[in-house]
């Protein structure tokens, strides 16, 4: 996979023992409040994608734990990879933290509360806002988009952190429509069938963005020689995708070296298939993040 951005920042995961953050920091999300002050002129200027822009790419983000906002070049990258494309009409995130069957959606009123999924961090990061703007025309497009049925709103749930956490590094000023879809289940061959069906939108400038982590491990944090599995599922996570080999992908818990290690819950790997099946050429990935962090790879990726 080429390199679009070299990134040398670290994302992180809440530790089993109790979370508290590697960055060294003045208070809680001091970094966030400093990227604010620096760059939200730049971020409301940036171009918006138009029709002779062609389709945005799909994307896998490996989103952080809220203390990746104490961390500023993790800010700084994830900010620095939106501007290097078109700002995106609307944005639809699916997420490792929801799953419910048949697909829903999130809240599409401006300002929906977010969905504070997470305890036992700094009680500042349940504080923050990311009010986006009013989502219902692309609430409206999803229905129509992928409803045999209805498909339900859940009007007061709002972006959970596998959803405003990245967006709040890469879209700091808020004033991208978003909603989020549920995962209708952990079964990867669905992701891939959802992201396919999501796939015209963007044509449409609307992004689409499956979010999750490249790998997941606990047991890494207290085993630090099982960072060997979770390497080389990482690699082979590289090849399966330059191959575009959804098949593999699909299968990956029988085909990748240290998939136990790297996903012993299938959660945080499947958002991956869902950016899958809505590129273009699944053999197009192009890594914007590429770390090992605690043990974990923080790989996340574009594809057209």
């Amino acid at each position: 996979m080429k390199e679009l951005i070299s990134i040398t920042t670290t994302s992180n995961l809440a530790t089993p023992n109790g979370p508290s953050s590697p960055f060294p920091s003045r208070t809680a999300a001091a970094a966030y409040d400093e990227l604010l002050a620096e760059v939200l002129p730049q971020a409301r200027e940036q171009r918006v994608r138009n029709p002779s822009d062609g389709p945005l790419p799909s994307l896998f983000v490996s989103h952080g734990a809220p203390f990746t906002l104490d961390d500023p070049q993790w800010l700084s990258d994830f900010f620095d990879w939106a501007q290097s494309m078109p700002k995106p009409r609307a944005i639809v995130v699916v997420s490792a933290h929801w799953e419910r069957a048949p697909v829903t959606i999130s809240g599409a009123a401006a300002g929906t509360p977010l969905h504070y999924d997470f305890s036992g961090f700094h009680p500042r990061y349940k504080t923050l806002p990311y009010a986006t703007p009013d989502a219902t025309d692309l609430a409206r497009r999803l229905t129509g988009l992928l409803g045999r049925t209805p498909v339900h709103e859940f009007a007061d749930r709002g972006l959970d952190h596998g959803a405003f956490i990245p967006l709040m590094a890469m879209y700091p000023a808020a004033d991208v429509p978003v909603v989020q879809l549920s995962m209708p289940s952990l079964d990867p061959s669905a992701l891939l069938e959802l992201g396919a069906r999501l796939r015209p939108l963007r044509e449409e400038g609307i992004l689409v963005l499956g979010s999750g982590f490249m790998t997941h491990s606990f047991a890494v944090f207290r085993r630090p020689e099982l960072a060997a599995d979770t390497t080389a599922f990482d690699e082979w996570a590289v090849d399966a995708l330059a191959r575009g080999d959804a098949d593999a992908l699909t299968d990956y818990h029988n085909k990748a070296p240290g998939a136990a290690v790297a996903h012993p819950t299938a959660d945080h790997f499947v958002p991956l298939l869902l950016t899958v099946g809505a590129a273009d050429d699944p053999g197009s990935a192009v890594s914007a993040i590429d770390r090992m962090v605690m043990g974990n790879s923080t790989r996340s990726v574009q594809l057209t």
